[in-house]
């Protein structure tokens, strides 16, 4: 069958005659692979263009579907000409699945932990490298602890880190799914071989889980980075900007070849998604939550990118469409990345979709981090008082439901989500735990999220209003029946915190004015209040008197106003 369909199209190319009512496929679009079952959809602009003369790139097959009983294969073997319409590259939408390749895979996963360590053993010398038989004895043996690293380590850097165990999977031809058995496997490894300390409980859960959020947001980022077109300067610049964002895939594309492999297409494997950047640099003014009232002035610069269609028919591919955000600080006392924020989606299902109303609901998974310090001039540690610190949050492994909806109208366009969310795994603030680094509660909970947008005169002015809620529960503390105040610097036992109930509110609103093509003027507020309540039996002693606690409430917040210029990619 395939070689009289080769017969019949070469005789219409002689001919000069068009082929497949002018659907076909962009050489900038041609997957790698000649295996046509590797191609997992290809999507072609139905509109009509000028004909022009093409010819077709060697070694590689495409498979173009007319309707689901008409599928015609290219042959493979190069022919002089060939009769194609001209499309625009942002008009196909390819999806490539290249080769699978376990070994390499899992080379990468465990030559990324012999590295590491060796770093941590022999340059920086950290006491938790000197590992040895015996110790690796001794973690299977006792099992595993809740550790008491910074919250930046635990929330951000090991799933920074899972992402890179994640990623060696993704970049070797394995989906989502399966990659995450990769960020799962190295997670594992390096709790029970590479450390001497006890395995950590919420590093093999916010590893692999936060780790597949980090990285599949940017194994495509990446993905749009790379063309494999490019060459000289522009080539290196782009390999060189995908390594730092993905490292693990910059590696593999080395080890490969990939990275400078000339071809006569782009070589994306997520096809050409819809996308939208905002980058805003400006100046943030902070406000203390305590009676001082205090302020303080610094800059602020924050990235937001949307990657896909929200409104999908039906998606079943993990982070078709995702939303990323991250905010940096460059203000004393505070920390350089104050907040990143993914929310992904798994599964999703339109149930309306017609001129004036979009409706999808679906599945989702979300990683939130947001970190703060006291603007405090003077603190003494040693007083009974609430944490000076305003909040502290992280969710690293989180999935939930979730909705998004639009209404169009004429002037006007008004877009709105709302979920609902399960946390696995959170930390949050405390004001007493205090051991090592660690000055929060692990915690496991629920949160909401709600949102609403809409553009005005022509897209000229847009209002938005956001808000989350967290409600996180600490249980496991024996911590906390110790008098903590008479022994501060006492080891803790394998606890999760202090015994309590905390929430965690985030209410932002933001104007966008358009001053100049893509350039606007926006002005937001941000304002976070975290509630703590504390289930205790402590004695405190002062000025000779005994207090019996039995519940503590603390409350803390802090409002901040930004002034920043936006560009719009």
């Amino acid at each position: 069958m395939r070689i009289s369909v080769s017969i019949i199209l070469l005789i219409l190319s002689v001919l000069n005659i068009p082929v497949l009512n002018a659907q076909t496929v962009s050489v900038d679009s041609i997957p790698e692979s000649g295996n046509p079952e590797q191609v997992d959809s290809v999507t072609v602009s139905q509109n009509p263009a000028p004909k022009q003369i093409c010819p077709m790139p060697p070694q590689d097959s495409v498979s173009v579907t007319q309707n689901p009983a008409d599928t015609v294969f290219i042959p493979a073997n190069p022919a002089p000409k060939q009769i194609c319409p001209m499309l625009p590259a942002d008009s196909i939408n390819l999806t490539f699945k290249p080769k699978r390749n376990f070994w390499r895979a899992a080379g990468e996963v465990v030559g990324l932990n012999i590295g590491l360590w060796a770093f941590d053993r022999y340059a920086l010398q950290g006491h938790y490298a000197y590992i040895s038989w015996e110790s690796i004895k001794t973690n299977f043996k006792h099992g595993f602890d809740w550790d008491n690293d910074h919250l930046s380590t635990n929330m951000f850097a090991h799933p920074y880190h899972g992402s890179m165990y994640f990623n060696a999977g993704r970049s070797n031809g394995f989906n989502y799914w399966q990659s995450e058995l990769f960020a799962i496997f190295g997670s594992a490894m390096w709790e029970m071989f590479m450390e001497c300390e006890y395995p950590s409980t919420n590093d093999i859960i916010a590893t692999p889980i936060g780790g597949a959020a980090l990285g599949e947001v940017f194994y495509r980022a990446t993905d749009l980075i790379l063309d494999d077109r490019a060459t000289g300067a522009e080539r290196f610049g782009r390999e060189f900007a995908s390594f730092l964002i993905s490292p693990m895939r910059g590696l593999t594309r080395v080890f490969t070849g990939e990275a400078w492999k000339k071809r006569p297409y782009s070589g994306r494997r997520c096809g050409n998604p819809n996308l939208s950047l905002d980058v805003s640099l400006g100046a943030r003014v902070m406000t203390f939550h305590d009676v001082e009232n205090m302020a303080r002035v610094g800059a602020v610069a924050r990235i937001n990118f949307e990657y896909g269609d929200r409104f999908s028919e039906t998606s079943k591919t993990p982070y078709d469409y995702f939303a990323f955000r991250a905010e940096l600080n460059a203000m004393k006392t505070q920390p350089l990345l104050s907040r990143v924020e993914i929310m992904g989606r798994l599964y999703s299902k339109t149930f309306l979709d017609n001129k004036r109303f979009d409706l999808s609901v679906g599945a989702y998974q979300h990683f939130d981090y947001f970190d703060s310090d006291t603007i405090t001039r003077e603190y003494e540690s040693g007083k009974f008082a609430p944490c000076v610190v305003p909040y502290k949050l992280g969710t690293p492994a989180s999935f939930g439901v979730g909705s998004m909806f639009r209404y169009k109208a004429p002037q006007f366009n008004i877009d709105a989500y709302a979920h609902v969310n399960g946390v696995i795994l959170g930390g949050i603030l405390s004001d007493f735990y205090r051991y090592y680094n660690r000055n929060y509660n692990w915690a496991s909970g629920l949160s909401m999220k709600f949102g609403v947008c809409t553009n005005l005169l022509k897209d000229r002015l847009s209002i938005s209003l956001k808000s989350q809620f967290y409600q996180l529960y600490t249980y496991n503390s024996v911590y906390t029946k110790k008098d903590w105040f008479e022994r501060p610097n006492d080891k803790p036992i394998d606890v999760q915190g202090d015994e309590s109930v905390a929430s965690f509110i985030h209410l932002e609103g933001q104007v966008d004015y358009r001053l100049w093509k893509q350039l606007y003027l926006t002005a937001g507020v941000d304002f976070y209040s975290r509630k703590t309540t504390y289930d205790v039996d402590w004695e405190i002693h002062e000025d000779h008197l005994n207090y019996h606690l039995y519940t503590l409430i603390v409350n803390s917040k802090q409002l901040s106003f930004n002034l920043m210029l936006t560009y719009k990619f």
